[in-house]
């Protein structure tokens, strides 16, 4: 820890004699206090990181609590602006499985994506080892059901449904369970470790999945414990659900309309929640993906 330089220390510079008097007024216990100091700190963006890191493990728990705060709110930043960035300099395909990482970093800046991404690998090693990949669909998508749903305990979350974890990937691998659209998306990201044949289908007010091979189609929905479908079954539900029968409705998704949809509920969720700061960093990236 680098020794504390008083805000007078005739020998500080006077960056350091200024960082030191918003560090002295970061532990004040007046919350308005705290409020104007943090938020000219953050006013410094990313460079704030550099001088505040050292106190994040200071022995004044209110200066330690109130810096990692807003450490965590610059790593948060900065993800927002990643994520942001990929959006608009991307068209209808991207790396789905990266435009997954950068979004859950916006929420959730401190995690370890390539223990994720491993955690990954891990499930798709052990598929390999259950399923011939060249055998029948319906075994290989059965056998896939078997280890994720009854094995491992993945399902949908129907309980709290609206809740936002479901729809960050990192938050559905912790818990195993999300909503239909994510656990698509970690479906998806399976099946392309397994070299499958796997699309997302977009259906009004619900996510699927198809497999797609020379004998067939079948249609997986993974929100109902990988529950398998034919075309008919899908037809069915749209004339259930009032719909019109759209072929769209039944036609592969896009890497961009994907991350569309997910980011459309996360907005519809916090709105929901009053989380205006959230509702409104969401909204940014719907602006960028709609383009």
């Amino acid at each position: 820890m680098p020794p504390k330089i008083q805000s007078g220390d005739s020998k500080a510079t006077a960056p350091e004699r200024r960082h030191a008097a918003l560090l002295n007024l970061l532990a004040d216990e007046n919350a308005e206090v705290y409020q104007a100091v943090r938020g000219q700190i953050l006013a410094e963006g990313s460079a704030a990181s550099e001088w505040l890191k050292p106190h994040a493990l200071s022995n004044d728990p209110l200066l330690r609590r109130r810096v990692q705060e807003i450490l965590r709110h610059v790593d948060k930043q900065a993800a927002d602006n990643r994520f942001l960035t990929f959006c608009l300099n991307h068209g209808e395909e991207f790396d789905l499985e990266l435009a997954a990482w950068l979004l859950a970093q916006t929420q959730f800046p401190e995690i370890n994506v390539e223990a994720y991404q491993a955690l990954l690998d891990g499930y798709a090693n052990a598929l390999r080892e259950r399923t011939d990949r060249h055998g029948r669909a319906n075994a290989v998508l059965g056998k896939i059901s078997d280890y994720l749903f009854s094995e491992l305990g993945f399902k949908g979350n129907e309980q709290n449904y609206y809740e936002p974890d479901n729809s960050y990937l990192n938050r559905v691998l912790d818990r195993r369970t999300g909503n239909p659209i994510t656990l698509c998306l970690f479906y998806m990201l399976l099946a392309r470790r397994l070299r499958l044949p796997i699309v997302g289908i977009g259906l009004p007010g619900h996510f699927i999945c198809r497999h797609q091979s020379a004998s067939g189609e079948i249609y997986v929905d993974v929100f109902n414990r990988g529950r398998l479908l034919t075309k008919a079954d899908c037809v069915h539900y749209l004339v259930r659900g009032n719909y019109d029968l759209r072929e769209e409705y039944l036609a592969p998704v896009s890497p961009r309309r994907i991350f569309l949809r997910i980011c459309s509920n996360l907005h519809q969720i916090y709105l929901e929640l009053g989380q205006k700061e959230d509702a409104t960093r969401v909204q940014r990236y719907l602006v960028a993906l709609a383009r």
